[in-house]
């Protein structure tokens, strides 16, 4: 009699890697040294308004949720974006690589450049956020699982490819190097233990696809306005 061998629901989710981000073909582009200037300043600047985005998000899954533990390691995801004490934080840190690559603060805040999709996708990701079980909303995050290995891709391209940008503007990415694997730790960890039925491991499975289409969809609009 053949076994039935069950599928964790850690390895449903990070069997979603094949649909993260980092295969859509404008990133694969940016990661082989093929955007030009004005590519990558696009890119930057639609990705601020991710950026922005991230600590609202969490701030909306912290008002759902009951577990005092959970939201004391969780609010540290704000203060890595929003900055605390001599930290200028993540938002700053973006700010900073949008002036290396030549493009001013103050274009960036008013979102000049922010193209209608990214728009939707960014605030599709927040009302999620905001209106989910706050276990589901954190699955979301749960993109994390695949970040690092981006981080450390890109930097190298950033470094190798792309020398007219100051190497002190790069800091938001080697930051995520080290906070990405402990976010994606903890969120996976709460996600196990407060997901245990099948209706919630699939409503966590569900969770992390949505966010994958909110990353590649902006990924879809910044590709098309910025074409090669």
């Amino acid at each position: 009699m053949t076994a039935v061998v069950e599928t964790t629901l850690t390895e449903r989710l990070r069997s979603q890697a094949s649909r993260y981000h980092a295969a859509h073909p404008f990133h694969v582009r940016m990661n082989d040294g093929e955007l030009s200037p004005a590519q990558i300043r696009g890119w930057v600047a639609n990705r601020f308004a991710y950026q922005e985005a991230i600590p609202i998000k969490d701030a909306a899954i912290l008002s759902n949720c009951p577990d005092v533990t959970v939201r004391r390691r969780w609010i540290r995801r704000i203060t890595d974006h929003d900055g605390v004490g001599d930290d200028p934080g993540g938002i700053e840190a973006w700010l900073r690589l949008g002036e290396a690559c030549g493009v001013p603060r103050e274009e960036m805040t008013s979102h000049v450049h922010l193209r209608p999709g990214v728009r939707f996708a960014v605030d599709a990701y927040i009302t999620f956020a905001r209106t989910k079980p706050w276990p589901v909303a954190v699955a979301s995050s749960l993109t994390e699982l695949f970040a690092p290995d981006l981080m450390a891709t890109r930097l190298a391209a950033f470094e190798k490819y792309y020398t007219w940008i100051d190497p002190a503007g790069l800091q938001y990415f080697r930051n995520r190097l080290h906070q990405a694997p402990r976010d994606s730790e903890h969120a996976l960890e709460v996600v196990l233990e407060h997901c245990r039925t099948p209706e919630l491991e699939q409503a966590a499975y569900d969770a992390l696809a949505f966010k994958n289409d909110v990353l590649w969809s902006m990924m879809d609009a910044i590709d098309a306005a910025y074409p090669a």
